[in-house]
C-alpha cells in the first residue's frame, strides 16, 4: 500500500510539479492480476483497482488499516470501466457491465473480483472510506444512475453526469460516487470551479487515448496549479482546493466524495473574475 500525504494551503504554493504529483496523484492503477492500493490522509480514503485476468482477486489487508479484513470498518464504491466482470461479496455474486457500479457495505469479509472474459478483462476502480455503520451491498447499473445533462457546446463543456452511488439510490455512510462523460469536441469539466470544504473529492480520468492528457486544476483562486494526467490516473482533491479540468480531447472521469455530508448542492462556486 502506498501512502499519500497532502500539503496545506501554504506549502502547496512552493511545491514543484513533481512534488505536487507525489502528494496528489495516484498513477499505479489497472495493473493486471494485482490490487494496488493508495492510502490518502485526505479523509482517510483508499483508492485501488482490480484487473483480474489469470486469476480471481481478493482485497489485501495492510497494517495501515489495522483490520482483520478490508471492510471490517470500511465501505467501498466500485466502478467497472472495462469488460464484463463479477464481484462476489459474502457469497452473493454481482455482475457488472461497463460503467456499472457496486456499493459494498461495512463488515463483508469476502470480496472477490473476476472477469467474464480474460481477453477483455473487467477493470474495477474503487474508493473506500471509513464507515460508522453497515449498510446493504447494492448493484447500481448505468441505467439505474441519476442522469443529468449539463453544459453546452458554446462553452466546450457539454456533458452527461451519472450519479450512481448517491442518496436516494444507495444508503451509505460517506461515499458518494459516479462518473461524468464529455461529448466529443468538449473539453472542460466543472467550470467555473468550486470548493466544498465539508468533503473532499477524488477524480479518476479515463477514456483517453495514449497521447491525450487532462490538465486538472487544483489550489486556491489566486494560485491555481495544474496536474497533468493520463488515462487511469487519479487526482486527490482536498476539501480546501478548487477542482476543474480541461483535456486535449473529450474524456470521462469517475468522481467520488467523502466527508461531512452527501449533498450535491453543498458547494461554494468561485466567480470567474476571482481566478488568477
Amino acid at each position: 500500500m502506498e501512502l499519500r500525504y497532502s500539503a496545506d494551503q501554504v506549502r502547496y504554493r512552493r511545491m514543484t510539479s513533481d512534488e505536487l504529483r507525489e502528494s496528489y496523484v495516484v498513477a499505479n492503477l489497472f495493473t493486471p492480476d494485482t490490487v494496488p492500493l493508495t492510502y490518502s490522509d485526505i479523509d482517510r480514503g483508499v483508492v485501488g483497482s482490480a484487473v483480474p485476468v489469470k486469476q480471481k482477486l481478493g482485497l489485501p489487508v495492510h497494517k495501515e488499516l489495522a483490520c482483520d479484513y478490508f471492510t471490517q470498518r470500511r465501505e467501498i464504491g466500485v466502478l467497472n470501466i472495462g469488460g464484463k466482470g463479477r464481484i462476489t461479496v459474502s457469497g452473493v455474486a454481482y455482475d457488472l457491465d461497463f460503467e456499472d457500479s457496486l456499493y459494498i457495505g461495512r463488515g463483508n469479509e469476502e470480496v472477490v473480483f473476476e472477469s467474464s472474459d480474460p481477453a477483455n478483462p473487467a477493470k474495477f476502480y474503487f474508493v473506500s472510506y471509513p464507515a460508522h455503520a453497515a449498510y446493504p451491498t447494492k448493484l447500481v447499473t448505468k441505467a439505474m444512475a441519476k442522469r443529468l445533462e449539463l453544459g453546452s457546446v458554446a462553452t466546450a463543456n457539454k456533458r452527461v453526469i451519472h450519479q450512481a452511488i448517491r442518496p436516494g439510490i444507495v444508503e451509505t455512510c460517506q461515499v458518494v460516487m459516479g462518473f461524468t462523460a464529455l461529448d466529443v469536441g468538449n473539453v472542460w469539466n466543472t467550470m467555473p470551479p468550486h470548493t466544498h470544504r465539508r468533503r473532499s473529492e477524488y477524480y479518476m480520468y479515463y477514456g483517453l487515448a495514449d497521447d491525450a492528457r487532462v490538465f486538472h486544476m487544483m489550489g486556491e483562486p489566486d494560485n491555481i496549479r495544474p496536474l497533468i494526467l493520463s488515462s487511469g490516473e487519479v487526482a486527490l482533491s482536498p476539501s480546501w482546493s478548487l477542482h476543474c479540468g480541461a483535456g486535449t480531447t473529450a474524456y470521462t472521469f469517475c468522481w467520488s466524495m467523502g466527508g461531512e455530508n452527501q449533498e450535491f448542492d453543498d458547494m461554494d462556486h468561485i466567480p470567474m473574475g476571482d481566478l488568477a
